[in-house]
């Protein structure tokens, strides 16, 4: 099953880092966030993404299509492109990661759609590209699966600004993204998600087609968007506060999210 990962937002609330880089770049302790999730992922047997650009992509591309000279020792001469030598092995062997460039201003709607010819079978997972948590996925699947609703998404807690969710029993009834006041006790939107392949009938390629604002409200009128509640841990790089403190976790010893 793939796994689509958004990684074209502007990241303006991280300024201090997105000024150079697009937020999935910017590292937890030695490695990109984006390379902590694709790692949670590929741990638990998911090893083929969709990453779909925009702010800075290149960068991304970049990182990927020299991985081995970034991430290990190299021997070369020059002038011999052959003679490259990789001199450490790495775990990330058979990862398969597409990489589409879907606008520098698109809303992830759009960015989704716009992949879409990428996306191969019935049922993919999705994520957003600054989020970690210790998250069981095989249970998050069998969840989906035998609710059998469009999109299933996952709920945490605490109440931070974020999509929230308003919820009956495992059906979300409303979505609203970043409210003012989240009330206490309700979920917010965690990302790590399982779509259904139907979801794209509700999308268009349109750069303002955004995902929260109109197609997850709609599923949750229709009764299609499906909460699966995390009790354990989970953490967002939305702010520089944010980087600090998962740098902190990750140099203690205490990255819940490290799995692997």
């Amino acid at each position: 099953m793939q796994v689509v990962i958004f990684c074209g937002g502007l990241g303006t609330r991280l300024r201090e880092e997105t000024e150079f880089r697009p937020k999935p770049m910017v590292n937890i302790g030695p490695k990109p966030i984006l390379w902590h999730i694709m790692k949670l992922y590929s741990r638990q047997g998911f090893e083929e993404f969709v990453l779909p650009l925009g702010y800075k992509g290149e960068m991304i591309r970049d990182y990927f299509l020299h991985y081995e000279i970034w991430n290990n020792d190299v021997t070369l001469e020059l002038g011999r492109p052959g003679s490259r030598v990789i001199h450490e092995p790495h775990d990330e062997l058979g990862w398969k990661v597409t990489l589409a460039d879907t606008g520098e201003r698109t809303a992830k709607g759009g960015r989704l759609k716009r992949v879409e010819k990428y996306v191969h079978g019935d049922r993919f997972m999705l994520t957003y590209g600054d989020g970690l948590a210790d998250i069981d996925l095989k249970a998050l699947l069998a969840f989906h699966e035998a609710g059998g609703r469009t999109v299933t998404i996952t709920g945490v807690s605490p109440a931070q600004q974020f999509g929230e969710l308003r919820v009956e029993g495992d059906v979300v009834t409303a979505f609203h993204e970043k409210p003012p006041a989240p009330r206490n006790g309700d979920l917010v939107s965690g990302g790590f998600m399982v779509c259904e392949r139907r979801i794209f009938d509700y999308l268009t390629e349109d750069e303002e087609c955004d995902l929260e604002f109109g197609v997850f409200d709609r599923l949750a009128r229709e009764g299609e968007l499906a909460v699966y509640r995390h009790r354990g841990f989970w953490a967002c790089m939305d702010t520089y506060r944010d980087t600090l403190r998962l740098n902190r976790l990750w140099d203690e010893g205490e990255a819940r999210w490290k799995t692997w």
